[in-house]
């Protein structure tokens, strides 16, 4: 309505499930004529509407002072954010209003102070304080949910492995290697520690076993980690820590990702649905964003450097804002290591890691077969495509 107010322009906004959402917009983008003036770019779908030309270049709109004065700073958001929305010549599809940086919620720092045990910095670390404070029926060392590849990956990474050969260029899976049968042995490892029903847990239920002091490690996006150890009825808000994911024997390789506002090439309103990008992601409405709903993964960095960010986003006297965005960012640094997601192929890979991981920590297979089926599957359903 504020938008409507001070442009004139009608804003129709459809919201929809986030799976029927993406099939949706595949299939609109695909058509050449989008019912859609401005869309969400999904993370892991951005490649392939960048490559297959879908979506237009937003430079040619911040790139002109009569349209978009200086002071918008399309430099401003974090670049870690807007790698999946940049194609080969650096050219920007999208921004980012959203980011997720994988973090470690700890719950009970209380109990871990009382067993000396401290903040764990490596996968052993983290195997043993989850050991240690494991007490079935009283308190788990350990929580995560379903979505096994995305909370797998970065063990998988970490012992140095990796989900594709050479993401994007080179898209053969590599799900049967040393290091990934490494990897889902030590992460089913920390499942021994969580709820016996944890394979079946969504998000919301894995948070609120970290906020109800259940459960004592949750390693997850910030987004959903930080706000449910500070949300109101959260019980462990003064014995609550958060820390950089423990890092692998090989590499420190913590996911991250983020969603965009771009705009489809072929949009019969472009000039408008820029505006509204414009509106929805300027400083003034992203700092308010973060400021009177407490959305603390925005992206732009002049919001999250703010003395107002860091004051609402602390957690016992912990900077998130600073943790966010060296995880953001560290993508940056060096190999993307984080190509593997935005590649069209790994939906499909990723429904074989989610199978592949279920049929061990339910013990229907050990790693190396599991995974040896996750391979040759992916394999085999990556040729029909």
């Amino acid at each position: 309505p504020e938008f409507e107010a001070a442009t004139g322009m009608k804003v129709e906004l459809k919201l929809l499930p986030f799976g029927e959402y993406n099939a949706m917009i595949d299939r609109e983008l695909a058509s050449e004529q989008p019912a859609f003036d401005f869309i969400n770019v999904t993370f892991f779908l951005a490649a392939q509407w960048v490559a297959s030309g879908r979506l237009a270049n937003l430079d040619e709109f911040t790139a002109d002072a009569n349209v978009t004065p200086a002071e918008w700073a399309p430099a401003d958001f974090v670049a870690g954010a807007q790698l999946p929305y940049r194609d080969a010549k650096g050219g920007t599809y999208a921004y980012a209003w959203e980011g997720g940086a994988t973090i470690m919620g700890v719950s009970r720092m209380d109990l871990m102070e009382r067993k000396g045990l401290l903040i764990p910095r490596t996968f052993e670390e983290l195997r043993h304080v989850c050991a240690e404070i494991h007490q079935p029926g009283e308190v788990n060392g350990f929580v995560s949910w379903h979505l096994h590849h995305w909370c797998l990956i970065p063990y998988l990474q970490g012992f140095g492995g990796d989900v594709f050969a050479d993401a994007p260029s080179d898209t053969t899976p590599t799900l049967s290697t040393d290091q990934a049968v490494q990897a889902l042995e030590f992460y089913a490892s920390l499942l021994k520690y969580a709820p016996l029903d944890v394979s079946s847990y969504t998000e919301d239920q894995a948070r609120a076993s970290l906020a109800k002091g259940r459960s004592n490690v949750f390693i997850h996006s910030s987004s959903w980690v930080a706000p449910s150890l500070l949300a109101n009825d959260s019980r462990v808000r003064d014995t609550a820590r958060i820390a950089r994911m423990p890092v692998g024997p090989l590499f420190d390789r913590p996911a991250s990702n983020s969603q965009g506002l771009g705009i489809p090439r072929t949009a019969r309103n472009r000039a408008a649905a820029w505006e509204f990008v414009k509106w929805a992601l300027s400083p003034d409405m992203t700092a308010r964003i973060m400021r009177e709903h407490g959305h603390a993964s925005v992206c732009r960095r002049s919001v999250i450097e703010s003395e107002a960010y860091r004051a609402m986003n602390k957690v016992n006297g912990q900077d998130l804002g600073a943790l966010y965005l060296d995880v953001l960012e560290r993508p940056t640094r060096g190999k993307n290591y984080m190509a593997y997601r935005t590649v069209r192929q790994f939906p499909i890979v990723g429904d074989c890691i989610n199978a592949a991981v279920d049929s061990v920590i339910s013990g229907r297979a050990s790693a190396r077969d599991a995974l040896n089926t996750a391979q040759a599957l992916a394999t085999a359903r990556l040729a029909r495509t």
